[in-house]
């Protein structure tokens, strides 16, 4: 794997912006991240028709409605062109494909999404399982990226999102670990 540096990217920084073809309603629009003034969960995924990515695909489609509740959008990304993803989606998911879904899925044929949000593995030429959270302000607040042959977690990306709006609306508390809605949180000395 080249080209991947994880300390270059870093929570705290203004997410990159990019302007890029998405696939939504079976239709193409252009969608630039900068003009999203919700949250915003942004994740690549490497290859449309694979294994592992349509579960994770649908998942986060299947609890949309759970992530809108929270004023957040969510993004998939990969390398494939726009019309691979509309051929993917317009494919039945008994035939390998994924159906209709809830958000957008961008192209990044030219891979500067990937690259600028360091994820792109070069040997292989498609994204990493890279997944930040984005708040309104357009600050990166959570990142991880998973090797491959393994998907992520839809429960802890809205656990996250969740934890990362109750402390900017609590700014003087903090979540301690598996902190849930409603759980209780620290008051920092000082605050």
């Amino acid at each position: 794997m080249q080209n991947y540096n994880p300390g270059c990217l870093r929570v705290g920084q203004t997410a990159p912006d990019f302007t890029a073809t998405g696939v939504v309603d079976r239709q193409f629009q252009k969608i630039q991240l900068s003009r999203c003034r919700k949250y915003v969960v942004l994740f690549f995924y490497p290859l449309d028709f694979t294994f592992v990515c349509p579960t994770e695909i649908i998942a986060f489609s299947d609890r949309y409605a759970e992530f809108e509740a929270l004023n957040t959008e969510i993004f998939g990304i990969s390398v494939d062109s726009e019309f691979a993803h509309l051929a993917w989606i317009e494919t039945e998911r008994k035939m390998g494909g994924i159906g209709d879904i809830n958000y957008p899925l961008i192209s990044d044929l030219k891979k500067e999404i990937s690259m600028a949000y360091n994820v792109l593995d070069t040997e292989l030429g498609a994204a990493l399982r890279g997944l930040f959270i984005i708040d309104r302000s357009g600050i990166i607040q959570y990142a991880t990226v998973n090797n491959l042959s393994f998907g992520r977690s839809v429960d802890e990306t809205l656990r996250v999102l969740q934890a990362i709006q109750h402390v900017q609306a609590n700014p003087s508390e903090v979540c301690p670990v598996d902190w849930h809605p409603g759980g209780k949180t620290i008051k920092p000395v000082g605050s």
